[in-house]
């Protein structure tokens, strides 16, 4: 096991367990996969395991039959009532572990409209998003998929974009991760609240940089190279 796959599992799972084919990339679009964390029950024992475990970056529960549009991002206002995420909410909760993402801000540059990269980020080596997950059948086998809480921007991250991932602290990692599902509007209501609280709470220490153009073109770019996220003038 590599030290950045034995850091993401001591960072979120205390049992050990792992997923050891995850290796850090610096770009990641929809429909990638995405390490995830989330509790299972084990199909030997019937214990709950909390574990990290890959997903596809694009929300695909079952009763969704139609390919479109990917849905990788879902908003903390209609987590609770818009038909699409509002099963998951409730019962298939999970976190999105990253060291941070990048938003772009169009400038005027010599004239011309230009994108600029800025890559987002907290003081620590990781953020855990708020995430949902879903898993539906793929010939055979059940692939999961998730997309993560999304909110209206506060600090740095509202200096380049009007939303910002919901992240949460480690003291609600249990809460948020509980595979007890919400029984009613009032157990939604105490949970979104706490989101709400939390994510703002972390966005308070959400700093940003410029970051090299060239993550702009993601077809061309070695998603493994950590200079990515270096810092520009």
């Amino acid at each position: 096991m590599d030290e950045k796959t034995n850091d993401l599992i001591e960072e979120f799972v205390l049992q050990g367990n792992d997923y050891r084919d995850w290796a850090p990339s610096f770009s990641i679009a929809p429909t990638d996969p995405i390490p995830i964390v989330r509790e299972r029950a084990d199909r030997e024992t019937g214990e709950f395991l909390r574990k990290v475990e890959p997903a596809v970056w694009n929300f695909q529960p079952p009763f969704v039959t139609t390919s479109g549009r990917p849905q990788f991002n879902a908003r903390l206002e209609t987590l609770a009532t818009n038909g699409l995420w509002k099963g998951a909410f409730a019962a298939g909760r999970c976190i999105v572990p990253m060291r941070g993402y990048y938003e772009w801000e169009t400038k005027l540059v010599d004239g011309k409209e230009v994108k600029l990269p800025h890559f987002i980020h907290g003081p620590g080596r990781l953020l855990a998003a708020a995430g949902i997950a879903t898993a539906h059948k793929v010939g055979d086998d059940w692939e999961v998929s998730a997309a993560i809480v999304t909110r209206e921007a506060r600090d740095a991250s509202g200096e380049v974009h009007d939303r910002m991932p919901a992240f949460l602290t480690p003291d609600v990692y249990d809460r948020w991760l509980s595979p007890d599902k919400l029984a009613d509007d009032a157990q939604k209501q105490e949970l979104l609240d706490l989101l709400e609280a939390v994510s703002t709470k972390v966005a308070a220490t959400i700093t940003t940089y410029a970051v090299d153009r060239r993550v702009n073109n993601s077809r061309t770019i070695d998603p493994a190279d950590p200079t990515l996220i270096d810092p520009v003038a």
